[in-house]
């Protein structure tokens, strides 16, 4: 299934069915009289977060959604049948915003949380309603209510407990496919990974769930490469895996561009609990892994993880570090800790 987290709808409730003019003209009934029904109301447009799905991709090919109209009412006191509400399924995670992508409508979190979008027109009200000591044969009847019709955008953000940061090719993915049975591709070249993935860990006893989103390079906020639109898949995210790709000629720089991109963002993600990776340490040797290590943690002020994707070197202790860091508050002070510290989580050697 393709993976799509912005689509553009557009919503029709259903009209109203109009009010009915009858009277009784039966045989051997002595008093007749007005009988006209009431139209049925028209159909809502709902929007509902279900579970089991992870994609948008069913409104790149259904974007127009019309509820039915309420049925008219009919003669002998017969209410007109109401009309079906048209429900609009998406994942848990999906921001409704107006047209102009200005206003967030809702946002719903929770599997089963839903939202009326556009109400259904009224019913009206048949010749019978508005019968009276004074008016006994009445003709009025009244029409049924307007249908609402609106556009709007529903933009995915995963809920995830973690987020996989870093450059194109830093290892993101083959970290994912590690830990997790998720199978993202996997190539050596940048931007492998176009949409963002997902994988369940085993952590200690508990299961998180891991995001990974594509690569980021500098200048993303601004739109170089694949822009910033896959950071919202993170805002949700309690803590940050950052990976650094420890073959990379300025691993300093590396760590720098990221997290320039992220306070380029912001919304909250600076101050996410963040755990440093240095990646890929198969590839180097002990006293490479040692400079590497010192030079990061310098930069990054803070403990740095040494780890191997494909070896699955130090994975364990990361990942039982990730769910103790979970326990706690996933939001860290805006001052940086001091170089050898972890934020919020015990700190362990490889």
């Amino acid at each position: 299934m393709k993976f799509l987290d912005q689509a553009k709808i557009y919503i029709f409730s259903g009209k109203g069915g109009h009010g009915c003019v009858s009277f009784r003209r039966e045989k051997f009934v002595e008093y007749g009289g007005p009988n006209g029904g009431n139209g049925g109301k028209g159909g809502d447009v709902v929007v509902e977060a279900v579970e089991n799905l992870n994609t948008l991709i069913d409104y790149r090919y259904q974007q127009h959604i019309k509820a039915k109209n309420g049925r008219p009412g009919m003669g002998t006191s017969r209410t007109g049948a109401g009309g079906d509400d048209a429900v609009v399924k998406v994942p848990v995670g999906t921001q409704i915003l107006d047209e102009e992508r200005e206003h967030i409508l809702a946002d719903l979190t929770e599997p089963g949380q839903n939202i009326i979008l556009a109400r259904g027109g009224h019913g009206g009200r048949g010749n019978e309603s508005f019968k009276s000591s004074t008016n006994r044969a009445p003709r009025q009847f009244e029409q049924g209510g307007e249908a609402e019709e609106m556009t709007v955008w529903l933009r995915l953000k995963l809920i995830a407990d973690a987020g996989l940061i870093g450059l194109p090719n830093a290892g993101k993915s083959t970290f994912l496919t590690t830990v997790s049975r998720a199978r993202p591709k996997i190539g050596a070249y940048p931007f492998t990974t176009l949409y963002p993935n997902l994988g369940v860990a085993q952590a200690g006893d508990r299961e998180v769930i891991l995001a990974d989103i594509p690569g980021l390079i500098e200048g993303a906020h601004e739109g170089a490469g694949l822009g910033d639109r896959f950071l919202g898949h993170v805002e949700r995210c309690r803590v940050l895996i950052h990976l650094v790709d420890g073959t990379a000629d300025d691993i300093a720089a590396d760590y720098r561009t990221v997290r320039g991109e992220l306070d380029a963002y912001d919304a909250g993600l600076p101050k996410k609990l963040e755990l440093v990776c240095l990646n890929k340490c198969d590839a180097l040797s002990d006293d490479l892994i040692a400079e590497r290590k010192a030079e990061l943690a310098a930069e990054a002020g803070r403990d740095v993880h040494v780890i191997s994707g494909v070896a699955g070197k130090g994975l364990p202790r990361l990942l039982l570090e990730l769910a103790q860091a979970m326990d706690r508050d996933a939001i860290i002070s805006d001052k940086a800790p001091e170089a050898g510290t972890t934020s919020g989580a015990a700190s362990w050697q490889p």
